[in-house]
């Protein structure tokens, strides 16, 4: 499989690339976050003065990024020091549990938002 993905001109990126990379990525996050804030602004403005329903998707996939984000994070830190003695980290799997429990409510708030409302998937 290397030798497939190498004819194609894939490799490993050095350090220099990573950092480009990592900055692209978090540029791209960056612009996604705000485009969704400003588009769930948009809806529930628009909806506001005509007393009509404002669309959950631009608000749902605003909290699901940000979410997937800080889990991930967590994820990621953990796995990081996992096998560190010198890791001061007190409970990261409590952490990572707190955060999924957030999840969940959040995503029950806002199925229950979208039920008593009316909203149709």
């Amino acid at each position: 499989m290397k030798k497939f993905f190498a004819r194609l001109g894939f490799r490993k990126m050095d350090e220099m690339e990573q950092m480009i990379a990592f900055k692209a990525q978090r540029n791209a996050y960056g612009f996604l976050i705000l485009a969704l804030l400003v588009w769930t602004v948009w809806e529930g403005w628009g909806a506001f003065p005509t007393q009509s329903k404002a669309g959950p998707l631009a608000g749902f996939l605003l909290v699901a990024a940000v979410l997937v984000q800080m889990l991930s994070q967590f994820v990621m830190e953990r796995n990081a020091v996992k096998d560190d003695e010198d890791s001061y980290e007190t409970m990261p799997l409590l952490k990572i549990i707190l955060w999924v429990c957030i999840v969940a409510g959040v995503l029950v708030a806002v199925g229950g938002a979208g039920l008593f409302l009316g909203i149709k998937g």
